[in-house]
């Protein structure tokens, strides 16, 4: 006969298949709690280039400012949130002249204000998922405005209280669809670590990129940047396996892919050099997002053998611009208001890079939930950035919508 421990240990003998299977999820992650914030200053795009022009001593430019009148006209966008006010210029006239060095100027200032904007909306996304922060497992924050370390992800930690042992990671210049690789994560993290809490943060503010027009060449690449981004900072708590009563389930997450357009690697590029950020935006990008879109779309929904039709979905698009909205609607064959929520956070926001998806992502709850979540079932929520990367969430309205 076998001695006592011997026998002890075959019984409770477990395999790693029983361990994986005891760490993942029941079902799928979804989104438990949605919040946004912005700076106090609050500008209208009918008078920016008025502002543009001035603070940054290039009112000798005429030319120029008329071509930035013309493009801010044409954007969709009717206000915008920044960080830049004359004060901060006053402070630092050196932020005019991208040939003067100021990017230490420029990360020592981000390295306070791009956590503290993220904290503001994480704080309100905590307070609506009705549990306290220190229940939080994980952080994952997205930002290509602080360059420094120890890094935003560790001090909205502390600002926010979580716990010490909470899993932090940091993502940096993945630009607009930084926010949408957020949420990738937080899907994958949830769904395999049993009970898990992921908060999802993106805070942007576009002082990083700010300086004034060049004279001597159109400097096209500088005055549409300066014509459509602005600052803001998103939150997003997720979770699989909701607790009842407690959690509210808002969107269910399918599944989720990542695409790279093929031959479009200087597309869009950024990269940070002594007088700030700098951006180019290859002239065709509407275009080419607009050609690859079907095939992003197709190759997400054919991985979970799910057969939709365009027409059948509700939209949540990073709203790279007006005409970026506008050829995907084409493209895809959608009727007039498909993208309504892109709109209109475009309309009131403009494009705050990766944070701009969350945004779109609150504006769809608010809207289902004055609907009391009629319409479509299912949806897609996409963005697009460097690379050019194509990011899709495949999305379920959940519980938490259907029954407000």
């Amino acid at each position: 006969m076998a001695p006592a421990h011997h026998q002890a240990a075959a019984a409770t003998t477990v395999t790693t298949q029983d361990i994986r299977r005891a760490q993942r999820a029941d079902g799928p992650a979804t989104v438990l709690a949605i919040a946004t914030a912005n700076p106090e200053t609050r500008r209208s795009q009918d008078e920016y280039a008025d502002f543009y022009f001035r603070v940054t001593k290039s009112e000798h430019l005429p030319q120029l400012k008329e071509k930035l009148e013309r493009i801010c006209k044409k954007s969709g966008i009717e206000n915008r949130y920044t960080y830049v006010n004359d004060e901060v210029m006053k402070a630092h006239p050196e932020f005019s002249d991208r040939k003067l060095p100021s990017l230490d100027a420029r990360v020592e200032i981000a390295s306070n204000a791009v956590p503290e904007l993220a904290a503001a909306a994480a704080s309100m996304a905590i307070a609506e998922w009705g549990r306290p922060a220190t229940d939080i497992t994980h952080l994952i924050f997205s930002t290509y405005s602080d360059l420094k370390a120890p890094s935003s992800d560790r001090r909205l930690a502390s600002l926010l209280g979580l716990r010490h042992t909470v899993c932090r990671t940091i993502l940096s210049l993945h630009g607009c669809y930084g926010g949408c690789r957020a949420l990738q994560l937080a899907k994958e993290l949830a769904e395999n670590n049993r009970g898990a809490r992921v908060l999802v943060a993106c805070s942007e503010i576009s002082l990083i990129a700010f300086y004034g027009p060049e004279e001597g060449y159109t400097d096209t690449d500088t005055l549409v940047a300066h014509a459509l981004f602005g600052d803001g900072s998103g939150a997003v708590i997720v979770g699989a396996d909701p607790v009842d009563a407690v959690e509210r389930p808002l969107f269910e997450m399918a599944f989720a892919s990542q695409t790279t357009v093929p031959d479009s690697e200087g597309a869009i590029t950024v990269q940070h050099k002594k007088g700030g950020m700098e951006y180019h935006i290859a002239r065709g990008l509407p275009e080419m997002l607009a050609g690859n879109i079907k095939r992003c779309l197709a190759d997400a929904f054919g991985a979970i053998g799910v057969a939709a039709r365009w027409k059948d979905l509700f939209w949540a698009v990073h709203p790279g611009g007006r005409r970026i909205l506008d050829l995907i609607e084409e493209a895809l064959g959608l009727d007039n208001g498909a993208m309504a929520a892109s709109r209109q956070v475009l309309r009131e926001y403009g494009n705050m890079s990766g944070t701009t998806v969350i945004f779109v992502l609150n504006e769809l709850r608010r809207r289902f939930a004055a609907d009391g979540a009629e319409g479509a079932d299912w949806g897609a929520l996409m963005a697009f950035g460097p690379g050019i990367t194509a990011e899709t969430i495949l999305l379920r309205v959940a519980s938490g919508l259907k029954g407000n």
